[in-house]
């Protein structure tokens, strides 16, 4: 017989985060968001944990928690492989992208381990966050890869989902724990056929549905979030097109991985960014989406903005939020709780969209360090070429220290995209923590 899960209930410390885009906070790395809405009417978010440039994920998952897709609740350790609080007991490996269910009473959590006899397992809890205890594996009869997904469909039946570049599906038991191996089918969907990559994702709308996977019909990677969709949970599956293309978010950049949710009558997409000029410490990212009568969703831009309005021009914009980076410069933390534009060499490119810029502005005060070549910073609306905002001239410093600044801008009204764009000498040019702009009286 196989060993039941322990229950345990704890409070956890939070820390509360209410930025844009990413949803992580400064210094916390929350890849392959998984998101659920359960009976208390919040919206929570399960990622594993980058801590790294040198390797994928760790041996710890977050809990993101929303009431309003604005405020973000962070809430560490909810499940981890090793230490305290261990909730694997029979091995000590790195945690890859998780997945969350419910049933009767219960907080599931699926997780996956590369390389093991058993790379897949489930925890249990009564909160859903945690801590998840008591993992157990699950056998995959020799189907052993990654990034699983539990789909519950209206009539109880718990569908798990798991695989790379080839993707398998199985009916649960109704214990949650293990598989009716008979009903495993492979090939639900496939790279050739479906551009899929790893990473499904299951939802139904509308009596549809949807599978929502890292696609690689771009460019030979999968930087996207591709979706198809079928009248039966098995398929066969149509393809139907990107979601949302994370390309540019990060000068050297791999893979996405996420979700969709409905959250307070809105669908949402969930994904990730990467960060630090790598294809690891990646951010948790959310767009609005649109279900179409035909079952489509037009694919969305990556936003400084996420779930909320456009940024007002007048209040201080992390230079963390910029979405768009062109050239060699990327997001860096530099802080505990704080992140940076760096790396900046002459021809680099970064957009922030969108700024509300109301009535008018008619300055910026930017906080800078700046390098030891100088150069000069374009700010535009809309496009990089479009018309100059303002011309920043950076003088060089050899020792360069924190410095913040007010210059002159020609007015701008509405809303728009804000784009820097830097020019100088060879060598690193800048380095930019925020800016914020001051109103026309």
């Amino acid at each position: 017989m196989k060993k039941p899960l322990t229950i345990i209930l704890s409070v956890l410390t939070t820390i509360v985060s209410s930025a844009q885009n990413p949803i992580s906070p400064p210094g916390v790395y929350i890849a392959d968001p998984t998101a659920r809405v359960w009976n208390d009417g919040r919206l929570y978010i399960y990622g594993s944990v980058d801590e790294s440039c040198d390797y994928y994920c760790s041996h710890r998952h977050h809990a993101l928690v929303t009431d309003d897709m604005l405020n973000w609740q962070l809430v560490e350790d909810i499940f981890t492989s090793k230490g305290e609080g261990d909730g694997v007991p029979y091995n000590e490996t790195v945690l890859f992208a998780p997945s969350a269910a419910y049933k009767g009473g219960i907080y599931y959590m699926y997780y996956c381990q590369p390389d093991r006899e058993f790379a897949e397992g489930v925890a249990a809890s009564a909160s859903p966050t945690g801590p998840f205890t008591g993992g157990v594996p699950i056998d995959l009869k020799g189907y052993n890869q990654i990034d699983p997904d539990v789909f519950i469909d209206d009539d109880g039946t718990a569908y798990y989902l798991w695989g790379q570049f080839t993707l398998k599906m199985a009916v649960m038991k109704p214990n949650m724990t293990e598989l009716r191996m008979e009903t495993v089918k492979d090939s639900i969907l496939t790279e050739g056929g479906h551009h899929f990559h790893e990473g499904a994702f299951m939802a139904k709308i509308n009596n549809l549905y949807y599978l929502v996977y890292a696609d690689i019909s771009r460019g030979d990677i999968p930087a996207c979030l591709g979706y198809a969709t079928s009248k039966s949970p098995f398929g066969p599956y149509e393809y139907r097109g990107v979601i949302i293309d994370n390309n540019h978010c990060n000068p050297r950049n791999w893979n996405n991985h996420g979700s969709i949710a409905e959250f307070n009558g809105q669908w949402y997409v969930f994904y990730h960014r990467s960060t630090h000029g790598c294809n690891k410490l990646r951010k948790a990212c959310v767009e609005p989406i649109t279900i179409l009568p035909d079952g489509s969703i037009p694919e969305v831009e990556m936003t400084s903005q996420g779930a909320g309005p456009p940024l007002k021009a007048t209040v201080q914009i992390e230079a963390e939020w910029a979405c768009i980076l062109n050239g060699n410069l990327r997001i860096e933390q530099f802080e505990p709780d704080n992140e940076q534009l760096t790396k900046i060499f002459s021809g680099d490119k970064a957009a922030w969209k969108y700024i509300d810029f109301g009535d008018g502005v008619d300055s910026i005060t930017i906080r800078i360090k700046p390098g030891d070549k100088g150069g000069k910073m374009v700010i535009s609306p809309d496009k990089p070429w479009h018309q100059r905002l303002a011309l920043i001239k950076i003088s060089p410093e050899a020792n360069g220290e924190w410095q913040t600044h007010t210059f002159p801008v020609e007015s701008a009204t509405g809303v728009h995209a804000l784009w820097m764009h830097f020019y100088g000498e060879d060598g690193e040019m800048v380095e930019v923590d925020w800016f914020s702009f001051s109103r026309v009286e």
